[in-house]
């Protein structure tokens, strides 16, 4: 009887094994890790894209958060740690914190996310052979900046506009050079605005003020960025219009903005993480370049400065915002 009963016992197992199915290769395996700085709303789209790819937060990937406040001494601790826990990919928004990630590990895969001047940051020696461990994609700013001020001379009329940069962001100087090589041809007086640290926004827009501007240009500086409810209250209160780089701050009260589309940015950097996490190697992954751009226009902010923004430009935009 006690034989026949262990009988039974085993081929009642069986019979539960075979419905519930053997042990997942990823209950076995040690779940990957990602890492990422500064997590902010906008990385909303890059987590979505892994979980569509299968990779779902808890189960079959896990997330290490670190935070920087934007700062240079901020971010090199920040993936110093990541750097420690040896996670599987360090994903970085911007050219400082994709900097960072570089001087803290050569091993690591690192995916690049939004650079404006990959190859003059000296993150990659090419877009198409990206070498070493960093890949991801950048937005070509430098080439837009001339485009983003010519949109913004013909919508505002503005003669004398402010650029604000940060020197510590090493796509701003192309940025800023390109701005000053179109500026005359546009009959613009350009006004450099330099915020490196927090504590400086104050001083520097009050200086900024001296010199009479009748806009500001504003990048996707993650310092900046962080400042940017700031910088678009302060713009309102002194009625001068903004050209933005991302939509998001248009939808937050600025005026316009002309640049790439930051979800599908993220979520192509997902793309080349999946890649890497399916046994790729940086180094053989291009770095995308990201060319389409949108125009987006607030018209309640136009009404509320008193800009009537011509009809040649409202044609233009992808999207208006009444």
């Amino acid at each position: 009887m006690t034989h026949r009963r262990k009988i039974i016992s085993l081929l009642g197992c069986a019979a539960v094994s075979s419905v519930l199915g053997p042990p997942t290769v990823h209950a076995q395996q040690r779940i990957p890790r990602i890492g990422i700085i500064d997590s902010t709303p906008l990385w909303d789209s890059f987590r979505q894209a892994l979980r569509e790819f299968g990779y779902v937060e808890g189960r079959s990937v896990t997330y290490e958060y670190r935070e920087s406040m934007g700062a240079a001494e901020g971010l090199a601790a920040a993936v110093g740690e990541l750097a420690q826990l040896s996670v599987d990919v360090i994903a970085t928004y911007g050219t400082a914190a994709s900097r960072a990630a570089r001087d803290a590990t050569s091993r690591i895969p690192i995916v690049m996310i939004g650079i404006g001047e990959a190859v003059g940051a000296g993150l990659v020696p090419s877009l198409g052979r990206p070498g070493g461990n960093i890949t991801g994609n950048t937005v070509l700013s430098a080439d837009a900046g001339g485009k983003r001020l010519s949109l913004f001379k013909e919508a505002t009329r503005a003669s004398r506009v402010a650029f604000l940069w940060n020197p510590q962001n090493a796509s701003h100087a192309p940025i800023l050079n390109e701005l000053q090589a179109t500026a005359p041809s546009l009959g613009i007086t350009l006004i450099s605005v330099s915020v490196q640290h927090f504590a400086e926004f104050e001083s520097a827009f009050s200086m900024m003020m001296r010199d009479r501007p009748d806009g500001l240009l504003m990048t996707a500086d993650q310092l900046h960025l962080r400042h940017a409810d700031w910088i678009i209250d302060y713009l309102d209160r002194h009625r001068l219009p903004g050209m933005f780089q991302l939509r998001e701050n248009v939808i937050a009260g600025g005026f316009m903005s002309y640049g790439a589309d930051l979800s599908e940015i993220f979520r192509r950097a997902a793309g080349q993480v999946r890649k890497i996490l399916n046994g790729a190697l940086p180094a053989d992954i291009p770095v995308e370049q990201m060319i389409n751009f949108k125009l987006a226009i607030n018209l309640k902010t136009a009404k509320a400065l008193g800009i009537e923004v011509p009809p040649v430009v409202l044609a233009l935009a992808n999207e208006i915002i009444d």
